[in-house]
């Protein structure tokens, strides 16, 4: 009575992350902004296929659920850490893009 198994624990973590998915889905409705909206959705479906794994013991769609959550959790703290300007991140892109436009205006004089 009261005991859960591993797969149990799995599926109660996947159904949090797919509520907190799916309010996150509903503010970026909100704000239009499409780019979070494609991620979340994506993230909604590994997060299902997670969930169908889990049930119906495949254990590729639990590969899949398991690379893919390490990916969104490394974007989604790379996000944080250029957000919170930790490190030389805002710099580097501030090189990367300068790389960009000095590319735009040498492509131009060579036209």
């Amino acid at each position: 009575m009261g005991k859960c198994d591993g797969r149990c624990t799995l599926l109660v973590i996947c159904s949090l992350q797919l509520v907190a998915a799916l309010q996150r889905q509903v503010f970026d409705f909100l704000g239009y902004q499409w780019a979070p909206i494609l991620a979340n959705f994506l993230h909604i479906m590994a997060v299902i296929l997670g969930m169908f794994g889990t049930v119906q013991f495949r254990f590729r769609y639990l590969i899949f659920y398991a690379v893919w959550l390490v990916l969104w959790v490394g974007w989604n703290s790379f996000i944080i850490c250029f957000y919170l300007e930790v490190g030389n991140l805002s710099q580097l892109f501030g090189f990367v893009y300068a790389c960009y436009v000095s590319k735009v205006f040498q492509d131009d004089e060579d036209s």
